[in-house]
């Protein structure tokens, strides 16, 4: 007995084992991912009221986004990527999902209805991670893209390695796979050992995107089945008719075996054959010596003929006669079926004119009818197309004004704008409306964006000067001038005088009294001092830095005016490292951080008169 093993999320391949049980197979439940669900904010939601196409790439998905209970237009058109989603959907929502042939990305794009998406609200409900060619292909059609992440996928525990011993014990002989994330809980963390088991599995994969990456996990394209879907129905009909090409192999292999006794029997009654023509051969020679006796019988049996002849053609004649009457009798009753067919036949063909007729008139009738309904749904679509649908001009409207306030995106506000004065420039009576858009649009045009990363850079190249800033240095000034009262005489007779100024002298040398005229001298600053003034003034500018990135002008400032008071009154002012950091911090507060503008659109009003 094949012994399956379905690794989907906990509680997704109950029916799929089912199926596979009643048709004798072996099959097991082991969950290699966990689904979590995730808890967008309301402006992530925001997109799904005004929507006009929500792709959803897995069942996953659409209860993810259920259990939210999210405001989300009904009337926007669903996708599904598989069947089993697109069910999902309707059982959520009660809405009918587009459905592509085939079950992936690549089919969902092939879809006539998002060829062309340009302009269109499209909303993608996913979970983290997986392919981006969805998103990438409709933002390069020019739809407007939200990203609505709801779930996660995450490897149970313990590891694949305990996971593959494990399978390993158990005589698994087939793997389904639906998802590359699967592929990767598997493959992440297991030994050459396991890799060698691994590479003796049959694989069942939803798609032929999941059979590539196998390849690329050194597994063998010859073990790789590739199902039409990852619905329980086409995993299972993929399974099953590996198993059946298995049966008929087998069978092959039982008749040729069958097909040797025969040819033993064969030879075996070739060889009697042969022994009993010897046996007829050697009793020929008794055979011969009574046929005098058999001669004599078969004259007697001639004769006998010959009487019994005689004796038949004297009743010829009644006998001729009663086998024509009964001819006669059976042409009259051929002649009255057939006239009765005649009758018949001509009554199916007058019935089948008579159906004709009935059929070319009904062709008719609904051709005359098709035509008209034809020139109806013409006609209303001409008109459609010259009238200009106020819910599309309201729908262009909200999203300008979502980019203002949520976004604070001026260009992106300006960008929708100017494609509803498009909208606008093909219908008469929208002048006054399509003069406010224009007043608005030149508005946000002439808005400059704050230059934050310009302005960073200069304050981070302020902190690296900090440190080669020279401090001021103390200059003392010059001593007054005091003249030498103990000079020595060269005088002799002045001995006893110049022995008074000598002692005075000595004495002198022990304290010194210097005297400095009209100038006051500060303390010299320590080296701890110098730190914290150089610490203070980083700090400062990281302070601006910091309110800069927040949007907080009036901190932003403050720091700087901080800076450039410490910068002033502790550093050389001569100096050319000195200058540059001042003539830096005042063109920083030249600055004019308007970070959030009063913008007001005159344009949401008239659209509110002109769609009432």
């Amino acid at each position: 007995m094949k012994h399956i093993l379905i690794t989907r999320p906990e509680g997704k391949g109950a029916a799929l084992a089912e199926q596979l049980e009643q048709a004798g197979y072996q099959a097991s439940l082991y969950p290699v991912l966990k689904i979590t669900y995730l808890t967008p904010t309301n402006v992530e939601l925001s997109p799904l009221v005004n929507a006009d196409k929500i792709i959803f790439v897995s069942q996953d998905a659409v209860h993810a986004l259920n259990a939210l209970k999210p405001a989300i237009n009904t009337k926007a058109q669903f996708y599904g990527v598989g069947q089993q989603t697109a069910d999902t959907i309707y059982e959520v929502f009660g809405v009918r999902a587009a459905l592509p042939k085939q079950h992936d990305s690549d089919g969902l794009l092939a879809l006539k209805s998002l060829a062309d998406v340009d302009g269109s609200n499209i909303v993608l409900v996913k979970g983290i991670g997986g392919r981006s060619e969805i998103a990438k292909t409709l933002k390069q059609r020019g739809a407007y893209l939200n990203n609505c992440v709801v779930y996660q996928r995450e490897p149970v525990e313990p590891s694949s390695a305990n996971w593959i011993d494990h399978w390993q014990s158990h005589n698994v002989n087939g793997i389904v796979i639906t998802s590359n994330a699967a592929v990767d809980a598997i493959f992440n963390t297991i030994s050459a050992a396991q890799l060698t088991w691994l590479q003796q599995c049959e694989f069942y994969v939803a798609s032929e995107r999941i059979g590539t990456y196998l390849q690329q996990q050194k597994i063998n394209s010859t073990h790789i089945h590739t199902a039409a879907g990852a619905s329980d129905h086409a995993m299972f009909t993929c399974i099953n008719q590996q198993g059946s090409k298995m049966s008929e192999q087998s069978a092959t292999s039982k008749v040729e075996k069958a097909a040797q006794p025969t040819a033993k029997n064969t030879s075996n009654t070739t060889k009697s054959d042969s022994v009993n023509a010897n046996n007829q051969t050697q009793s020929a020679p008794q055979k011969v010596s009574k046929v005098g006796s058999v001669a004599l019988v078969i004259s007697l049996i001639v004769a006998s003929g010959v009487g019994y002849e005689f004796y038949q053609k004297l009743n010829a004649g009644k006998v001729q006669n009663l086998a024509v009457n009964t001819l006669t009798e059976q042409n009259k009753m051929l002649q009255q079926e057939l006239q009765a067919l005649k009758s018949e036949q001509l009554s199916l063909q007058q019935a089948l004119l008579n159906s004709e007729e009935q059929i070319a008139m009904a062709l008719n009738e609904n051709s005359v009818k098709n035509q008209q309904a034809l020139k109806a749904a013409l006609q209303k679509v001409q008109q459609s197309g010259n009238t200009l649908n106020p819910q599309e001009v309201t729908s262009l409207q909200r999203m300008a004004e979502f980019k203002l306030w949520a976004e604070q995106d001026y260009s992106g506000t300006s960008a929708v704008l100017k494609r509803l004065d498009s909208l606008l420039s093909d219908h008469s009576g929208t002048l006054e409306l399509r003069q406010a858009i224009t007043q608005d649009i030149q508005t946000l045009d002439n808005i400059k964006p704050v230059a934050t990363e310009a302005i960073y850079l200069q304050l981070n190249s302020v902190i690296k000067r900090i440190d080669d800033l020279v401090f001021n240095a103390v200059n003392l000034p010059e001593e007054a001038s005091i003249s030498d009262e103990n000079a020595l005489s060269e005088d002799v007779s002045d001995w006893q005088q110049n022995i008074l100024n000598s002692w005075n002298k000595i004495v002198d040398s022990f304290i010194t009294i210097r005297h400095h005229e009209g100038v006051l001298i500060e303390p010299l600053l320590t080296d701890r001092e110098r730190h914290l003034i150089t610490q203070r003034i980083k700090l400062n500018i990281t302070q601006a830095q910091d309110a800069l990135m927040a949007k907080q002008a009036s901190i932003y400032f403050n720091a700087l005016n901080d800076t450039k008071r410490l910068v002033n009154e502790y550093f050389k002012q001569d100096d050319d490292a000195t200058k540059v950091v001042i003539q830096t911090l005042a063109n920083l507060e030249k600055e004019s951080l308007n970070f959030n503008p009063e913008v007001t659109l005159q344009s949401t009003q008239k659209v509110k008169e002109w769609a009432q």
